[in-house]
């Protein structure tokens, strides 16, 4: 029977005329991914000031989203609601184009591998696999730019911008500096992406099942990637805070001499504790699910725009 099934899509796809396949569709999925990880980031750059500024400092930030946007004003000017916005930008480009178009590539793998019936029957354990490995990959792009990103944002006055932050800490601390909240970065962005993409999937789902796809305009199509991106948003906002709040305060300033990241890491944690590691929550739900709602709505876009139409899809 899953062969038939296998043959089935197979010949659905040779028959398909102009359909894209292989690095021409891939390439156009990753185009796609750093478009919408770019823009979306980039844009909420403001808010992620204040969110960092909340995790980093909460006995000065203590009045929330809007008391914080009110203090760095007060405090700084509103120039410092931007600060950090190129390494936002430049690293969320890298790493949309691998998170977004490396969960297209391992789910077509998945697919090629098991076949098109076992990928659609056990279709939750692909997306999630799917989008471990690519947010691994992802991340080894993105950690030197946000880490970056957090220098300038904790210490104003550290550089001016992407390049010379950038290369201040190269020159004064080496490529490890970098990579010191690899660990965290990995244990916030890992998780935070399986629940994006699996959350999002299945309530996509739920509302297709409801209302096909093919009878929906294309603006219809984009409220649903709107819909579905805002509560998958919330998700994956709430299951990665506490990495996300570790991953701040260790790119805050560089360790004690000889003092490792693991040690570093498990300070941070006794420090915070469970309440702490969820301190900023509040900007952050709004951030992430703003922003992962114009993400889906701007990639499904995006891709029609390019002509990314290939691939198999495995829901039901």
């Amino acid at each position: 029977m899953s062969a038939k099934v296998d043959a089935v899509v197979e010949q659905a796809k040779a028959n398909a005329p102009g359909q894209l396949s292989g690095a021409a569709l891939y390439s156009r999925f990753a185009l796609a991914g750093a478009i919408c990880c770019s823009i979306t980031h980039g844009g909420l750059t403001p808010v992620d000031v204040v969110k960092t500024r909340i995790q980093l400092d909460p006995v000065t930030y203590n009045n929330g989203l809007i008391g914080g946007f009110r203090k760095v004003v007060a405090n700084e000017g509103a120039g410092a609601l931007l600060t950090g916005a190129g390494p936002t930008f430049a690293g969320y480009f890298l790493q949309g184009a691998f998170k977004f178009g490396g969960y297209e590539f391992f789910k077509q793998q998945a697919i090629n591998s098991i076949g098109y019936e076992n990928a659609s029957n056990n279709r939750t354990l692909v997306y999630l696999a799917s989008a471990a490995c690519a947010e691994f990959f992802a991340d080894i792009a993105l950690c030197p730019l946000e880490a970056t990103r957090i220098r300038l944002v904790s210490e104003p006055t550290y550089a001016n911008g992407l390049i010379g932050g950038f290369s201040k800490m190269l020159k004064n601390e080496g490529v490890g500096a970098f990579y010191a909240g690899f660990g965290p970065i990995l244990f916030k962005q890992i998780p935070y992406t399986m629940a994006k993409f699996v959350v999002y999937e299945k309530v996509a789902e739920m509302v297709y099942r409801a209302y096909p796809k093919s009878s929906m305009s294309d603006s219809q199509q984009t409220a649903v990637n709107l819909g579905s991106g805002l509560i998958a948003g919330f998700a994956a906002a709430i299951i990665s805070q506490p990495a996300d709040t570790m991953l701040s305060k260790i790119n805050k300033t560089k360790g004690e001499p000889g003092e490792g990241t693991t040690s570093r890491l498990i300070k941070i944690a006794k420090e915070l504790g469970i309440r702490g590691s969820y301190t900023g929550i509040g900007a952050r739900l709004f951030m992430v699910g703003t922003l992962t709602a114009g993400q889906f709505a701007i990639y499904g876009d995006v891709k029609k725009a390019l002509g990314a139409t290939g691939g198999v899809e495995i829901s039901k």
